[in-house]
């Protein structure tokens, strides 16, 4: 396991209703964004796993970066630390100010495996940050042999960046889609929603990107 060292915030801001945005500047100078959301009692950290991203989602602004390098395990679980501390020192015993993780950041977690899964299981660790399987949730956009993995390794929850019912729309939104259409997704999240043995669902993440249809069939677009 990497050690895990005190990450250099460049940026942190607060919003009015509480969301809290930080600009975390990584060894070898690039930078990654975290947002801690909070809700009804609960609060979200949405966390980045890789600096920029491979996979070019048309509707993305991180796949547009291109793709630099994955984030070590240490430099995720720091943007739990980077949230937590910003209330103050850490406090085991007390309320909890991260409620639920999500990484749903820069990056596509299952293309940096290794990392991430040893980032979920500090997370979920009594002796680290003690967050329930229920609390801390992968975000895909459909790597399928990886997430096949992930059932032997984790019980995390799951959700799915979809954005389209068909494989026409999706092959241009989503470009991971040629490759694992969404047929041989969903085969995938059936394997791994079999694998918990509990009642969990997983979140469907659908953009509504106005006039898409429209674009898609139009020879001259």
């Amino acid at each position: 396991m990497a050690e895990i060292r005190e990450p250099e915030v460049l940026v942190q801001n607060i919003s009015k209703d509480g969301t809290r945005k930080w600009v975390i500047q990584l060894e070898g100078g690039s930078c990654v964004e975290a947002v801690l959301i909070p809700e009804n009692g609960r609060a979200t950290l949405c966390v980045s796993s890789q600096i920029g991203c491979s996979l070019d989602c048309s509707f993305c602004s991180t796949g547009k970066q291109g793709f630099n390098r994955n984030m070590s395990a240490a430099e995720i679980i720091g943007q739990v630390r980077v949230a937590i501390r910003s209330f103050g020192p850490f406090d085991p015993s007390g309320d909890r100010r991260v409620t639920n993780v999500v990484f749903m950041g820069m990056g596509e977690p299952l293309m940096n495996f290794d990392n991430v899964v040893d980032a979920i299981q500090l997370m979920m660790d009594d002796n680290a940050y003690g967050l329930s399987k229920r609390r801390v949730t992968l975000s895909t956009s459909g790597v399928v042999p990886a997430l096949d993995k992930l059932r032997e390794v984790t019980d995390v929850s799951l959700a799915i960046s979809l954005h389209a019912g068909n494989n026409e729309l999706r092959d241009v939104l989503v470009p991971i889609n040629k490759k694992y259409p969404i047929d041989e997704l969903v085969a995938a999240c059936n394997r791994y929603m079999d694998s918990l043995n509990d009642k969990r669902v997983i979140t469907v993440e659908y953009t509504l990107i106005e006039g898409s249809m429209t674009s898609l069939s139009t020879p001259e677009s």
